[in-house]
């Protein structure tokens, strides 16, 4: 059951680790998916499954130990620094400000979506009871390959049958050309600047006047010693010398996109081009910066500001304005059909209630792990304690994500994962605006770039968004926008 490009990389992987005639899949997320959602085999799906979620949860690699050590020196700090807990420490200069508004947030969310979640479930069981017999039960491992298949009986939708649409290289133009319709600005490629990788591939921004905005480096390929998952960072920051002189910031995107092999170039999944939309959005909020200080500038916002920009942009994956620029078929060149589009955005919101309820699991979970008023002696118990009741597929692994659980233990968001869905919340009410007024709306994009994506931290986020939208953002158009209110 597995694509033919994804056997075609095992293969040339084996190669390289001395194994040929064999197929060798590690676990980076993009081969895990991918298999996971494809494979026709149970029992290497389980066998991949345990492997990926017991992930540093034993033997010489285990990090239980250590974050339970995390957690509780971050207790002492805040503990020294007058706060109750790390949380209230953490959250005294976000957007949301205390435990109860983020608390507040993620328990309407749940509530929304758990019944959701539940009837998603139900359904792919029932589906795939039709081939298994009427005793099949839903193991952590099944729900992303019947689920697949579920959206390919029910909406003839297919993500992998869409990468055919999405060479990397044509993607990458079509996303600079989506800033170049809202904002005006340019990109150029430049051969004469050092890479730190061959795979390394840099971009002069220009401004509408021509004037320098940045330089962006983007890493596109997954390698030997190079971290999993997709990020953007800032090589130099923007800010203002005293002379009164314009430090441009140099900005990089990674990825870890599928490799092209010897007979198929890169092809992207609309779920990496959702990817690259969302570092593109924080690259944009960089290289727009007009601050003083570095510090306050481009990204430098509260946490859970920081991913309007980024969330924003995936908007854009549904939108026919943004796909007609460039989506064709890498060999005959024709364009992505308005069927496969129509059932790309109607099978969108299948799932929306389990992904919804397992973000709000790692939110709640961070937030469990930094409310701790004494030393956690059992991590796996703790994380459970909080996430059993909400699985519709029960844990039967006792698998854990905090060991790996890098975004909070190592990546700053420590007592601010919740801000994923809390920027979720307002990117959907802003877009409601592009909506509105035109979805490539000139004015309206420089509306949003000049009170969002310039300012930096120079305010208050709540205050920046006003300016934006006019007022406070409502979660109702994300309820809308994923079908669980009309």
């Amino acid at each position: 059951g597995l694509p033919e490009r994804l056997v075609e990389e095992a293969a040339e992987r084996a190669v390289s680790e001395g194994r040929a005639g064999e197929y060798c899949f590690k676990l980076d997320f993009s081969v895990y998916s991918t298999f996971m959602s494809h494979s026709s085999r149970r029992d290497l799906r389980e066998r991949f499954f345990r492997a990926y979620s017991s992930r540093n949860s034993a033997g010489e690699y285990s990090n239980l130990a250590i974050v339970s050590r995390m957690a509780w020196l971050r207790l002492k700090v805040a503990r020294l620094l007058g706060y109750d807990t790390y949380a209230d420490y953490a959250l005294a200069n976000k957007m949301a400000r205390t435990r109860s508004n983020v608390d507040a947030l993620l328990r309407r969310l749940k509530d929304a979506y758990m019944p959701v979640q539940r009837a998603e479930v139900d359904a792919i069981t029932d589906f795939a009871r039709v081939t298994e017999g009427d005793s099949f039960v839903t193991r952590q491992w099944d729900y992303a390959y019947y689920s697949r298949l579920y959206r390919i009986s029910r909406y003839d939708y297919d993500p992998e049958s869409m990468r055919p649409y999405f060479k990397l290289d044509t993607t990458v133009k079509g996303v600079f050309g989506l800033a170049r319709t809202l904002y005006g600005i340019d990109f150029v490629k430049r051969h004469d600047i050092p890479v730190y990788h061959p795979d390394v591939e840099v971009y002069e921004v220009k401004d509408i006047d021509g004037s320098h905005l940045g330089l962006l480096y983007m890493d596109f390929f997954p390698r030997d010693g190079k971290r999993a998952g997709a990020w953007m960072t800032d090589f130099r920051e923007q800010s203002m010398l005293p002379d009164g002189s314009d430090v441009r910031p140099h900005v990089s995107i990674v990825t870890n996109f599928t490799r092209p092999t010897s007979s198929t170039p890169a092809l992207l999944s609309p779920n990496e081009v959702n990817t690259l939309l969302h570092e593109f959005g924080h690259a944009l909020h960089s290289l727009f910066s007009r601050c003083r200080y570095a510090a306050l500038s481009g990204t430098n916002v509260a946490r859970d500001f920081v991913e309007l920009p980024s969330q924003f942009n995936e908007n854009f994956m549904r939108r026919r304005e943004f796909l007609d620029t460039f989506a064709r078929h890498y060999q005959t060149g024709e364009p992505l059909p308005d069927e496969a589009v129509e059932k790309m955005v109607r099978s969108s919101q299948f799932g929306c209630g389990y992904d919804c309820i397992r973000q709000l699991m790692f939110g709640l979970t961070d937030m469990a792990w930094h409310t701790v008023t004494e030393p956690v002696d059992d991590p796996v118990a703790f994380e459970l304690s909080v996430t059993d009741a909400m699985a519709a597929i029960p844990n039967e692994c006792r698998s854990v994500v905090s060991p790996s659980f890098g975004h909070i233990f190592s990546g700053g968001y420590a007592a601010g994962y919740y801000s994923y869905k809390w920027a979720e919340v307002i990117e959907a009410d802003a877009f409601g605006r592009f909506l509105e007024e035109g979805v490539t709306n000139r004015r309206t994009a420089e509306s949003f770039r000049r009170e969002i994506l310039e300012k930096g931290a120079t305010d208050e986020p709540d205050e920046l968004y006003r300016r934006f939208r006019g007022r406070d953002p409502e979660p109702e158009a994300l309820l809308r926008r994923d079908g669980v209110i009309s």
